[in-house]
């Protein structure tokens, strides 16, 4: 039996969205390590009580400070050193550098890395980027070409990532994966078709309070839907992430909250109950690598509108499951919301045919199968 180390940064990433792979491993015998930088007392526990062991490092998530990252390295290579792994598979961005970087330098015979998305400084803005978020990108490409020539294999999410990273900076690599999305436990998020679809219709927004989400746009549809329909309901879940350079600031949140013109219910925990409740789910992103919020949406049951960049169109196909719209584009996303207004049937039709979509492309059971044939257990 082999023993593997996931190296991620934020813990709840690991039992929240690996648990199942992770659970799978051990059934098998596999010893696994599960290795976070951003973590609670509270997360640990519930590290252990999945059966992983947690090792928790240094890693600033968000910074840009070679020394720390320098230190951090050689301090996830002591680490995995002691642990001799058979396999080290890093995800995220810094993880996936640093870690490939510690675990080559450790001698760890298989490494493999996945990216979820190419994140902030990859992703075009209307009023393009800053030379601060093009001297980050210009950084991390860097990195990038030094780490990842060195992965056994790098899994992608979507297909248009690979595109626009290794064939946009020449960055040579082993070997490329498309995941299709990591996948989600259909059982934990069970079909609840839309029965009573009586006014007002509700339109839900799940995501980090990030502008490449397409907050502002969301907020700018609910806008105008609401000059014609007034009653409509728009709610967002979410919280500002403080280590992303695209996050709202706290006057922008408060701003909108303010505007009441959308329900602002921040982070909650019960967010199938959100997604049953509400009839349309909507995601108006720059960019993604397969959202889970929407997966989570579909697997319930519900009409998607979402918008034509990486990752976003790999869950709708157009007027089947819903609509997808382009990006920046708040009056666009208005009228679709408003058809769903006017045409309530096809809410329940197209939520239908999310949950076939969801069935066929992000059952985890089949997603985790082929992660273990790519970890090579």
């Amino acid at each position: 039996m082999s023993t593997i180390v996931f190296i991620g940064t934020i813990a709840s990433s690991i039992y929240d969205f690996r648990a199942d792979l992770i659970r799978s491993l051990l059934k098998q015998g596999h010893r696994i390590y599960a290795f976070t930088s951003q973590y609670t007392v509270e997360d640990i526990n519930k590290i252990e009580q999945l059966g992983a062991i947690p090792v928790t490092y240094t890693l600033n998530r968000g910074g840009l400070n070679p020394l720390a990252d320098i230190v951090a390295t050689y301090q996830l290579l002591k680490k995995i050193k002691h642990i001799n792994p058979d396999v080290v598979f890093s995800y995220f961005a810094k993880p996936v550098i640093f870690g490939t970087l510690a675990a080559k330098l450790a001698k760890v015979p298989r490494v493999i890395g996945m990216l979820e998305g190419l994140g902030y400084t990859f992703t075009e803005q209307p009023e393009g980027l800053s030379h601060k978020t093009k001297f980050i990108r210009y950084i991390q490409v860097f990195l990038y070409k030094m780490a990842l020539p060195m992965l056994d294999q790098l899994i992608f999410l979507n297909p248009d990532d690979p595109k626009d990273l290794l064939e946009t900076y020449s960055i040579k690599v082993k070997k490329v994966v498309i995941l299709g999305g990591i996948g989600l436990n259909l059982q934990e998020y069970p079909y609840q078709p839309v029965d009573d679809i009586s006014l007002p219709i509700k339109f839900l927004f799940i995501g980090r309070l990030l502008k490449e989400k397409g907050i502002h746009e969301f907020v700018q549809a609910a806008k105008l839907v609401k000059k014609q329909y007034p009653k409509t309901q728009f709610t967002i879940l979410g919280q500002i992430d403080t280590f992303n350079i695209g996050a709202l600031q706290q006057a922008e949140l408060d701003d909108l909250i303010a505007s009441c013109v959308v329900e602002y219910r921040g982070q909650v925990n019960n967010v199938k109950d959100w997604i049953t409740n509400s009839h349309v789910f909507v995601l108006p992103s720059y960019r993604e690598g397969v959202p889970r919020s929407t997966q989570e949406a579909m697997a319930i049951g519900r009409a998607i509108i979402t918008t034509d960049v990486p990752g976003c169109r790999e869950t709708v196909i157009q007027n089947r499951n819903g609509f997808i719209i382009p990006r920046w584009d708040s009056k666009t996303l208005a009228e679709y919301m408003i058809y769903f207004i006017e045409n309530p049937k096809q809410i329940r039709f197209m939520g239908d045919e999310s949950h076939k979509i969801a069935i066929d492309k992000f059952d985890v059971e089949k997603v985790n199968q082929r992660l273990q044939n790519i970890l090579g257990v």
